[in-house]
C-alpha cells in the first residue's frame, strides 16, 4: 500500500516532519476552507512560525487567486516532473510566509499516479523539514489521495457550516479517516457561524453524530463567526489580518492558531 510506502523515509524524521503538518479538508466545496487555510497560515506566521502554505487542490486551485500572487512556477510543474517542489516554492510578502501555488485546471490528486503521488508525499515530507508548520490545503471531497496526504500530517483540521450538505460531507471524511488513519488527529473548525453559540450547536451535531455512529469524538478546535469582510478581503485579494486586523473573523482564527501551538507545548 501507498502509506506503508512511506516508510522509505526513516521513522524518527517522519514523526517530526508529521508533527509539522496540518492538513485543512472539508468533504464539501464552499465551506471557506481555502481561505481559512490562508488566514492560518498567516496567523501562525505572525505568531513567528516558519510557515508553508502547501494548495493541494490541484484541480480547483486558488490561493494564489486569493492572495493576488503571480507566480512563475506551480504544482503542476512538479506532477509533470519538469520542476522539483522546492523550486515551486514562492514566497507571499503579504503574508510572510512561503506559498507552493496549485493549478487551476489540471487534473486533480486523483488522477495522480501512486507513484507520482508517493515521490511527492515524500519530497513535502523532506520539505517540512525546513518550517515550523506546513498547511495543507486539501481538495474537497474524499477520494483515496486527499485521506493519504491527510493521514501523513500529524493533525487534520476538517472545516465545516452548519448547512446539512456540509456537515454530512463533513461527517464522511471523519468517518473514512477514522476508518483508514484511526491514530490520526482529525479536529472540527465550525466556519461561518452566525454567533459562538450557535456554531457550538453545529459542531454538537457532528459530535454526536461521530459519537454514535463511530464511537469515536474528534474535538472541537475553534469556532470562525460569520463576518461580511472576509468577502471584501478576498475581492480585494489581501489576506483578512492584514486589510481587517480587528474584525471577529480574524481574532476567530489567530485564536484558533494559539490553540494548536499551546497543545503543542503541553504534549
Amino acid at each position: 500500500m501507498f502509506a506503508e510506502n512511506l516508510t522509505a523515509v526513516p521513522r524518527g524524521l517522519r514523526l517530526r516532519q508529521e508533527n509539522r503538518m496540518i492538513a485543512v479538508a472539508s468533504g464539501k466545496g464552499g465551506v471557506g476552507k481555502t481561505w481559512f487555510s490562508i488566514t492560518l497560515a498567516h496567523a501562525l506566521s505572525g505568531l513567528k512560525q516558519k510557515t508553508l502554505l502547501f494548495d493541494g487542490d490541484l484541480g480547483m486551485a486558488n490561493i494564489d487567486v486569493q492572495l493576488g500572487l503571480m507566480v512563475p512556477h506551480d504544482l503542476g510543474s512538479v506532477v509533470t516532473g519538469s520542476a522539483t517542489l522546492n523550486q515551486v516554492v514562492h514566497y507571499c510578502d503579504k503574508c510572510r510566509f512561503d506559498v507552493i501555488a496549485g493549478r487551476s485546471g489540471s487534473a486533480g490528486l486523483a488522477s495522480m499516479p501512486i507513484g507520482r503521488l508517493q515521490i511527492l508525499a515524500e519530497d513535502l515530507m523532506l520539505l517540512s523539514g525546513a518550517y515550523d508548520k506546513v498547511i495543507l490545503d486539501m481538495g474537497a471531497g474524499v477520494e483515496n489521495p486527499i485521506r493519504i496526504l491527510s493521514g501523513m500530517s500529524g493533525r487534520v483540521i476538517v472545516v465545516c457550516t452548519d448547512e446539512p450538505t456540509a456537515l454530512t460531507d463533513a461527517y464522511a471524511f471523519v468517518k473514512l479517516m477514522a476508518m483508514q488513519y484511526p491514530k490520526c488527529r482529525v479536529e472540527i473548525v465550525v466556519n461561518q457561524a452566525d454567533s459562538l453559540r450557535e456554531g457550538r450547536q453545529t459542531y454538537d451535531i457532528l459530535y454526536k453524530a461521530c459519537q454514535t455512529f463511530l464511537k469515536i469524538s474528534p474535538p472541537l478546535l475553534g469556532i470562525v463567526r460569520r463576518d461580511a469582510r472576509v468577502r471584501d478581503a478576498i475581492r480585494s485579494q489581501m489576506p483578512l489580518i492584514s486589510r481587517y486586523p480587528t474584525s471577529e473573523a480574524a481574532a476567530d482564527v489567530i485564536e484558533i492558531a494559539r490553540k494548536i501551538l499551546r497543545d503543542e507545548k503541553n504534549v
